[in-house]
């Protein structure tokens, strides 16, 4: 298997894309964690922008395939997965690129047609493999500096809806950014 070219002209490169892989966290969240105690249990609450869940619509219906693949584990996460149709959800996942690679190995593609974006050092291994490697403002340096391009707007407030305008831009799917929010 060959890495793929980070050489060749962004505008190229999103119209190879096939899978958007997703952190969680930091991401589709502004990373914050709401965790109360309530007897016995705890109660977690992530707070997610209904932009985002639109635009990872839209990403699907282009016939881009979605992926999450987060660090933690939360009922929260999967209960918003589940309202999007996003059926590639791995959570507490410590080294992200094997999962990668097992969903690349379903879906029959390569690195060269994978779009990742992360807000933290877990994400580098995907962000350094995929052909498109995005970020969020608050990411660490070392993160931006690995990064194509960072999200005008913050994780947890417009970022991936940012990205999935950019990305159906990119294949060409023009219609799609103009369809009225179902989310």
């Amino acid at each position: 298997m060959t890495l793929p070219t980070r050489q060749a002209p962004l505008a190229d490169r999103w119209k190879q894309i096939r899978l958007a892989v997703f952190d969680v966290d930091g991401v589709l969240t502004d990373g914050t964690l709401a965790i109360a105690a309530q007897g016995p249990a705890t109660v977690e609450t992530k707070t997610f922008h209904v932009l985002d869940g639109h635009g990872i619509k839209q990403v699907a219906r282009a016939g881009v395939e979605v992926a999450w693949i987060s660090g933690r584990d939360s009922p929260v996460v999967a209960a918003r997965a589940r309202e999007l149709g996003v059926t590639r959800l791995y959570q507490g996942i410590g080294d992200k690129l094997p999962v990668l690679q097992a969903i690349l190995d379903e879906l029959s593609i390569d690195f060269d047609r994978v779009l990742c974006i992360g807000d933290d050092l877990a994400d580098l291994p995907l962000m350094r493999r995929c052909a498109i490697a995005f970020t969020v403002p608050h990411a660490p340096a070392a993160v931006k500096l690995q990064a194509d391009a960072v999200t005008r707007l913050p994780g947890g407030g417009g970022a991936v809806r940012d990205l999935c305008d950019r990305l159906l831009h990119g294949i060409g799917r023009h219609d799609l950014l103009d369809e009225p929010e179902r989310c």
